[in-house]
């Protein structure tokens, strides 16, 4: 398989990553709606019998959510070093700063500097 492919097919399987990582936000964006509406019915003072025991409860809730974000920013991370070694690539071969297709190192190349 020729270099070129390869970073066709990189390309192709990270934009389906980033596909099902859509979905899967979409889905967590939904849940959180949900434990949002639970959360204001069921988390007030009136259902602990301590400050701290509200404040307890909130905080596990704000773990979880901090945990699944930072799950993502490491799989974006992931996603950032291969697309960053695809695009990158061309200045190495080509030496000329075009690379890969047209586009440059720091992003695509629409055509907006002729004018």
């Amino acid at each position: 398989m020729s270099r070129e492919k390869a970073y066709l097919q990189m390309l192709e399987s990270t934009a389906t990553i980033q596909w099902n990582i859509a979905m899967i936000l979409e889905a967590k964006a939904v849940e959180a709606e949900k434990v949002k509406q639970w959360t204001q019915h069921h988390i007030h003072a009136r259902a602990f019998d301590t400050h701290e025991e509200q404040l307890k409860q909130s905080l596990s809730i704000h773990e979880v959510i901090v945990e699944m974000v930072e799950g993502l920013t490491k799989l974006e991370n992931g996603l950032y070093s291969n697309l960053k070694a695809v695009l990158g690539s061309g200045e190495e071969e080509g030496g000329g700063g075009e690379g890969f297709g047209g586009m440059s190192g720091e992003g695509f190349n629409f055509g907006d500097d002729d004018k």
